[in-house]
């Protein structure tokens, strides 16, 4: 006992900076609710138990971070810069407190699955009776349509991340991507021998910052290709693009799980198979990260992981 004492002397102002955390968010506590007896009740402790927090803090940090009066407490000038720092330290257990409350109660009814129509159709309903089978206790309610759709949702599917700080994602693969058109097309315009024959051919590809001018990048072993195009069509749908490559009308540069089914029964054709192209896209599960413990969430993005990537590896 006499040792532990010793240590706890020892490591006092330690012991501060451990503990100030929770000091700061008392202090935020007496700042908005403009006084320790407020902030004791909201807290659940003693008025005296917030005094002496606020009071460890101040001697902690070396300055006194109120002004107290009969009838109200302001900050002083080092309160006003030391507040923001314990309001987020509020936010944050706050915060914390919302995961916790939905792990110890795990959300029930169907989990809310939103993908893009395309990978959709071709990537995610094979596997919705596989995952129903496995998971019989986790009932699903899946919607194919843009993201954009106002209709709220825990999971969705999408190629490319969001620019939205609020949502965690997993990455689910690459999207391989080739060159494909009809032997039709071919027979009657030429089959390319090398990258820079697409320059007289019809290119259907997505969408870039030049609408007028697309660069395809090749690899071959050792060996680079860069070669500049103008599209006859860009679009944001890849359903859109092999569309336009199935009828005939020139050669799209498409996602290839797309053209599997085409390749297979001689529909379509890949273009100069020998080189490889960059991903397509990267294909992600988004989901709130408020949502980032329940346990539906995480066994579906398991699912996802894995059994969508050996969908997308190329044959």
């Amino acid at each position: 006992m006499k040792q532990c004492s010793s240590l706890v002397r020892a490591l006092g102002p330690r012991l501060n900076l451990f503990w100030a955390p929770a000091q700061l968010a008392v202090l935020a506590k007496v700042v908005d609710l403009n006084g320790f007896s407020a902030a004791a009740r909201s807290l659940g402790v003693p008025k005296a138990a917030v005094s002496r927090a606020v009071a460890d803090l101040e001697r902690t940090l070396g300055a006194r971070m109120l002004e107290r009066t009969t009838r109200r407490i302001s900050l002083t000038a080092a309160g006003k810069l030391v507040y923001p720092h314990a309001k987020r330290v509020v936010e944050e257990l706050d915060a914390a407190q919302v995961l916790m409350s939905k792990l110890q109660n795990p959300a029930t009814g169907p989990l809310r699955v939103v993908a893009d129509a395309t990978y959709g159709r071709v990537l995610l309903s094979p596997l919705v009776p596989r995952f129903l089978e496995s998971f019989p206790d986790i009932p699903l309610d899946v919607s194919l349509h843009s993201l954009d759709n106002a209709e709220p949702w825990d999971v969705a599917i999408r190629a490319g991340l969001p620019g939205d700080e609020t949502v965690a994602h997993r990455l689910l693969g690459e999207l391989p991507a080739i060159l494909c058109a009809t032997p039709q097309y071919l027979a009657q315009k030429g089959i390319p021998a090398k990258p820079e024959d697409l320059r007289h051919h019809d290119l259907f590809t997505p969408e870039s910052d030049r609408p007028d001018l697309f660069q395809l990048e090749f690899s071959r072993n050792s060996q680079r290709a860069e070669v500049r195009i103008v599209p006859r069509l860009t679009v944001n749908d890849p359903a859109v693009l092999h569309a336009s490559a199935a009828a005939g009308l020139g050669i799209g540069l498409l996602p290839e799980f797309l053209c599997r089914q085409g390749l297979a029964t001689g529909r379509l054709r890949e273009v100069l198979p020998e080189w490889s192209l960059p991903p397509a896209a990267s294909l992600y599960a988004v989901y709130p990260a408020t949502l980032g413990a329940d346990p539906r969430v995480q066994r579906f993005v398991d699912f996802l992981a894995a059994n969508i990537v050996p969908a997308l590896a190329h044959a």
